[in-house]
């Protein structure tokens, strides 16, 4: 068999990258690198050719996967007119749904990769990117007002900032924790118990 061209080579390992950005959503990053590769259409062998080993596959589904966050946020700002008031209900509206409830595989990265983020060491790439893109969402949750004010989450070092920084983190809060024990409830009414009151207590003020 032929040596594969570069530009296949680029789409395998985006097909990769993509597979695993929701195998590992919908199941954890313990997936093993065999079922992966099964789920991608491409051989076991392939992956080695791609990723220097499953930890630098996980670091960068982890960037994949905030980047998506922070395309969709900016997408459904435009779609509002900038209007960050309108643009953050509808993004609480969709978090909050039954849908994203059940469709973890193409759902939000803090909420299907905490755990695993957690378990790992403290010096990992993945963790630090995840730490950055939960500075980065809950800025764009901040309160529109926070953000004319200058208040803001302002990166990972300014985490625990004050303003913006705490209306966003616990916005961003309030929506994890919901859509966390939502799906651990699911079957159980409870579940949709869940979703309604944390959307009530993120909306009713507004």
């Amino acid at each position: 068999m032929g040596r594969v061209s570069q530009a296949q080579a680029e789409e395998n390992r985006r097909r990769v990258v993509d597979t695993a950005s929701r195998l590992f959503r919908e199941q954890g990053t313990h997936v093993s690198v065999a079922d992966l590769m099964k789920a991608a259409g491409l051989t076991h062998g392939a992956f080695y050719k791609q990723f220097a080993s499953k930890e630098a596959l996980v670091d960068e589904v982890t960037a994949h996967a905030f980047d998506e966050i922070a395309r969709r946020n900016a997408a459904g700002l435009e779609r509002h007119d900038g209007q960050r008031d309108a643009a953050q209900r509808a993004l609480i509206d969709a978090y909050l749904s039954v849908e994203h409830r059940d469709n973890a595989a193409d759902g939000c990265p803090v909420a299907a990769l905490a755990t695993d983020i957690a378990r790992g060491p403290e010096g990992r790439e993945a963790r630090r990117t995840y730490a950055e893109g939960v500075a980065d969402f809950a800025a764009f949750l901040a309160p529109a007002e926070a953000v004319a004010d200058g208040g803001g989450v302002g990166g990972v070092g300014g985490v625990g900032g004050v303003g913006g920084g705490e209306g966003g983190l616990a916005r961003l809060c309030t929506l994890v924790g919901a859509l966390v024990l939502s799906r651990a409830t699911q079957g159980s009414p409870l579940s949709e118990e869940i979703l309604a009151a944390a959307h009530a207590a993120l909306t009713e003020a507004d």
